[in-house]
């Protein structure tokens, strides 16, 4: 109905502009004047524009909706009247309800954007965010009061706290993180983001003190290896004690002076002493052991780190090894993907990781079907590189699999319980890891990771 009343309207301003045209033509031909026809002309202006300002309305209106919504002006109003007919008030309608949606969202996402400010500026942990020329954006209340650095605009102030800590920044990749310690108050652990915000790059750091965190854990470290210690020095001093004890009884009691002076000792004293001074002597051995053992763990080189390729340290792994497994009738099977993977690290300590892993791979399969050990290679789904030691032997218990990176612990009768320790402890220093899985009785997985 109101797109009959607006193409009426039309047709009735054509029509009236036709008539006026086709006045004008007969004046003109009946008087021979031009004075009506001139007239007739300014009138047909008029009602041209009068129909082109009439057909326009609702391209202003479009027009001014567009313009509002481009700008964020929600304070524009469309009337619900229109003389143009039933179709242009609901279009009318249409644009108010379409503008108060608008009005509705941006008032939410303005709540939400105070919410998250709020919430930034209230947790503990300092967040920093800034641009790709190193302009900050947001900072909150934490990372203020743990940098302690007046008029933080740039990233390239951290350079006031410490210049270690901004060249970390500056080189550290989206996802990534590191810790640093900047004095004796602060510890911090540094983590990376990326975001895009108005098609321009930003970086989004976390900063945490874990000075506090640290502690603990080098207070339980410590608490843990002198329960080691006393029980390993108990357990060897405890029996050299008694028997050196028992010992000297012996020879009080059981010597006996011989008729030209010389002692003597019956047969069964003297092998009661000799047991004795054998078993002091394992004993004292085996305390000498547990201490180089102990030195061994604690006095692990730094790693000599370089770009190496893995396919000959398969290769070579596997000739030093082949004589040792043959015996055992284990195959040890080389994959990787790709074949020409490389990674950065020190070759002859991983080497030396991967050797001890798998004769731990080999003594744990001495009842095992499978009879295959195998050493992959490949790239994790971050472009990471990795490398595992897959065994198919009795597996690990979920009890033993939390503790068997502990220093001296073991589950097998002989050991000392340091290789999987100084192994991990080496990975630690290649700011990798090493991890285990375990089905019992079924795979054992150890997992080299690399950055």
């Amino acid at each position: 109905m109101g797109f009959k009343s607006f193409t009426l309207g039309v047709l009735l301003r054509v029509l009236l502009i036709v008539l006026v045209a086709l006045l004008a033509a007969y004046l003109f031909l009946q008087n021979g004047s031009i004075t009506y026809p001139i007239l007739m002309v300014w009138v047909l202006v008029l009602l041209s524009f009068n129909l082109i300002s009439y057909v326009t309305v609702t391209n202003r209106k479009i027009s001014r909706f567009l313009e509002s919504i481009r700008y964020s002006d929600f304070s524009s109003s469309f009337t619900k009247d229109s003389i143009l007919g039933n179709s242009f008030r609901e279009m009318n309608m249409s644009f108010n309800e379409v503008i108060e949606a608008f009005k509705k969202t941006r008032a939410q996402k303005e709540e939400q954007m105070l919410f998250l400010q709020i919430m930034i500026q209230h947790i503990n942990t300092g967040i920093i965010s800034f641009d790709s020329q190193g302009k900050i954006g947001v900072i909150n209340g934490a990372a203020k009061q743990l940098l302690q650095i007046p008029q933080f605009k740039d990233i390239n102030d951290l350079g006031k706290l410490s210049n270690n800590l901004k060249e970390e920044v500056l080189k550290l990749k989206p996802g990534g993180s590191f810790a640093i310690r900047i004095n004796s108050e602060i510890h911090l652990n540094v983590q990376s983001a990326a975001f895009k915000m108005e098609g321009q790059s930003w970086t989004l750091l976390s900063f945490q003190n874990i000075k506090s965190e640290l502690q603990k854990n080098e207070l339980e470290a410590w608490q843990n290896l002198t329960k080691v210690l006393r029980h390993e020095i108990m357990n060897s001093m405890t029996p050299i004690a008694s028997l050196a004890s028992s010992l000297g009884v012996i020879l009080e009691e059981d010597v006996k002076e011989g008729d030209e002076g010389d002692l003597t000792l019956d047969k069964e004293s003297f092998l009661d002493l000799s047991e004795g001074l054998e078993t002091i002597f394992k004993r004292s051995n085996g305390l000498v052991d547990f201490v180089n053992a102990y030195r061994d763990y604690t006095n692990i080189p730094q790693p000599d780190l370089k770009v190496f390729p893995v396919k000959p340290l398969f290769e070579n792994i596997r000739i030093l090894l082949k004589e040792e497994l043959a015996k055992s009738q284990i195959h040890l099977i080389c994959e990787l993907t790709p074949i020409d993977l490389e990674v950065i690290g020190d070759q002859d300590l991983i080497q030396m990781i991967l050797i001890n892993l798998v004769k731990n791979g080999k003594e744990a399969m001495e009842k095992a079907v499978n009879r295959n050990i195998i050493l992959k290679g490949g790239m994790d789904s971050h472009s990471h590189p990795f490398i595992q030691v897959i065994d198919h032997g009795e597996g690990i218990v979920p009890e033993a699999l939390e503790r068997i990176f502990v220093p001296f612990y073991t589950t097998k009768k002989s050991g000392s319980g340091i290789g999987l320790a100084i192994s991990r402890q080496i990975m630690n220093l290649h700011k990798g890891s090493l991890d285990v899985t375990s089905k019992p009785g079924e795979k054992t997985v150890f997992t080299l990771s690399f950055k």
